[in-house]
């Protein structure tokens, strides 16, 4: 399944199969299927979209290609097996049990998955836990950041779509009425009919390109938050396996340094006084 998300052949014959289904749908709608060549018919959508080729044209149709593939990539990137695989999940839990610690940085100084390049840095920075778990928080807020940042070109193209449009219907009203100005009100109405026709289709290129792009951008942004959360999580409890065998490996370097107690000095007690005798008691003591 990663050589598929890493596939550029065919994320590529994808959208050209899209493609080949699009225009064939559309031009389907411009097609005469009764056979009458008597009545002429009004072009088809696909037609007046193919007959007005101009920079605004050639612009949607590179965003929409861009779109595209940005949609694809990220409903393939964004999933859970691709995000944080099981199986890298339970490879490192048996690492941290097993006590293979070199092993385990190793493995996840290669392994691109969520878990590994969240415990990677936490791993450089043993044995503080409090260094390992501030370095573990960064790691997440980068990735986290990385994967908005993905997504976050399907919404600048999705506002640019509508504005593109407008661009485009703007510039053949202005055509249109150009052509009325010219011939002083005179322009035959079927062909200012055309030309306004033909300036709203950017407009309609414009609303296609926005909507997918901004509903996917929509349900991207969802998913990665969860998966961002769920991945931060399994992070946080695989480092708290680790903990315990940092306090084990420090309590013998704590044990190797002898620690000599300083005995407590007493004070000496108070002088006891003795009281003098009185002359009258002691003569009563002698005996006759």
């Amino acid at each position: 399944m990663r050589g598929y998300a890493t596939s550029k052949f065919r994320i590529l014959l994808l959208i050209l199969m899209l493609g080949t289904v699009i225009v064939t749908v559309t031009a389907s709608f411009g097609q005469d299927t009764t056979g009458a060549a008597a009545t002429p018919k009004p072009a088809g959508l696909f037609q007046l979209i193919m007959g007005h080729i101009d920079f605004v044209f050639l612009t949607i149709a590179a965003l929409s290609i861009a779109g595209l593939t940005l949609i694809i990539q990220g409903f393939i990137q964004n999933r859970r097996e691709a995000f944080m695989p099981e199986a890298t999940t339970l490879r490192i839990r048996d690492m941290i049990e097993q006590r293979q610690f070199r092993e385990l940085i190793e493995f996840t100084e290669n392994d691109p998955s969520f878990i590994s390049r969240a415990l990677n840095p936490a791993l450089k920075r043993a044995p503080s836990f409090a260094s390992m778990k501030e370095a573990m928080e960064t790691a997440i807020g980068e990735q986290t950041a990385e994967q908005f940042r993905k997504i976050e070109y399907l919404n600048i193209i999705g506002n640019l779509g509508p504005l593109l449009g407008l661009l485009g219907t703007v510039l053949g009203m202005i055509e249109a009425f150009q052509a009325v100005a010219v011939t002083k009100g005179q322009a035959d109405v079927g062909a200012l009919s055309q030309g306004i026709s033909t300036a709203l289709t950017h407009t309609f290129l414009g609303l296609f390109l926005a909507v997918p792009c901004l509903a996917a951008f929509g349900v991207l942004r969802t998913i990665v938050d969860r998966l961002t959360v769920r991945g931060a999580l399994v992070a946080e409890e695989l480092l708290l396996m680790i903990k315990p065998a940092e306090a084990k490996s420090n309590a013998p370097m704590v044990a190797a340094r002898p620690v000599v107690a300083t005995p407590a000095v007493a004070a000496p007690p108070p002088p006891r006084r003795i009281p003098a005798p009185t002359p009258g008691i002691q003569g009563a003591q002698e005996p006759a």
